[in-house]
């Protein structure tokens, strides 16, 4: 029998380093639980740059990109379950396999076989995604399409804090104040933080990153942060640091920054995965370092952080979905000030 076509859909992506294209293809109707989401809103992600250059190490070229995004349900499967036409909702775009033991477990997160939508040509740089409905979440009344579109990077940033176990009256320092950077520091003072510490090049990030909950801000051009950190930790180091850049620069500093038996966070992306550290440090400090990645029931806590969060204060720019190269050349100049930058069809 031949599947119903019901949409035409037109999908961005990167065909090489620093070039996008789009394709055609059709929609089809959706079938068991599956779901088609009209795009309202989608965002343009760290690793869809990473993808943009042609650097991002596990997604060769050509690439749909796009996974931050919102939308209305447009067409349901027989067994989407609670998930009905006409929801506005945004989307955990994982796939994962519900078999391995990480899955039987509840530990989909820890999947054998992850992958993600836009890595399966389900990219939201597009009219239509179709994606399952267990992984589909209903946007409050009152928040707009191109917030919700920011739960993904706010989820990304609350597994990172959950799995740092941030406690009240903790120093915490975060490298790195782009859009994930941000939230760390936002949740971190959330979960009761007494001092949060964000370090970058760029001082328009730095103050609004201050906006949105760190207390101190250090401009690494400008300021040396050793030093910096020691003066306000009176030489002991931080309780926890979060890398959110991808520099073997920056993972020096989160890990040598902490106090001793401190933790620190890694979820930059690293373009050149090789970098020396100074093992000894493991065992004169005791310290521990830990990944982040994507989200394992994360989504319905991020949106209710989305409620104490002012979100909007992220998006600096806003663009149709047809001018996705002009969207990300503005992502890559470093003069245009952008943070996140939202795409609507």
């Amino acid at each position: 029998m031949e599947k119903q076509v019901l949409y035409q859909n037109h999908i961005g992506r990167v065909c090489a380093p620093g070039t996008v294209d789009y394709i055609d293809r059709p929609v089809f109707a959706p079938e068991g639980d599956e779901v088609i989401v009209a795009v309202r809103a989608s965002a343009i992600c760290g690793s869809d740059l990473h993808i943009f250059k042609g650097k991002h190490p596990a997604v060769p070229l050509p690439a749909t990109i796009g996974h931050e995004f919102s939308g209305d349900v447009v067409a349901v499967g027989p067994d989407a379950g609670e998930v009905k036409v006409g929801m506005r909702v945004t989307v955990e775009p994982c796939i994962v396999c519900g078999k391995c033991e990480a899955c039987c477990h509840g530990e989909y997160g820890y999947c054998e076989n992850i992958s993600f939508t836009y890595r399966n040509g389900d990219g939201a740089m597009a009219n239509y995604v179709k994606v399952k409905a267990p992984y589909v979440y209903e946007l409050p009344q009152d928040m707009s399409y191109e917030v919700g579109a920011l739960i993904e990077p706010l989820s990304v940033a609350t597994h990172a804090v959950r799995r740092a176990d941030i406690k009240m009256g903790e120093t915490v320092l975060v490298i790195g104040a782009g859009a994930i950077g941000m939230l760390v520091a936002a949740l971190c003072r959330q979960c009761g933080a007494g001092e949060v510490i964000i370090a970058d090049f760029n001082d328009q990030r730095l103050a609004l990153a201050k906006e949105l909950g760190a207390t101190v801000t250090v401009n690494s051009g400008k300021e040396d942060l050793e030093q910096k950190v020691m003066e306000l930790t009176h030489g002991r180091g931080v309780d926890k640091s979060f890398e959110a850049v991808g520099l073997e620069a920056t993972f020096l500093s989160a890990m040598l920054l902490l106090k001793k038996n401190g933790l620190a966070t890694v979820i930059g992306i690293y373009e050149n995965p090789n970098i020396t550290i100074p093992a000894t440090r493991f065992v004169t400090h005791e310290i521990k370092i830990q990944g982040a990645q994507g989200y394992c029931w994360d989504f319905p806590i991020a949106l209710k952080m989305a409620e104490r969060i002012d979100l909007k204060k992220l998006i600096s720019h806003t663009f149709r979905m047809d001018e996705l190269q002009k969207a990300l050349d503005t992502c890559m100049d470093r003069t245009a000030g952008s943070v996140k930058v939202i795409l609507k069809p």
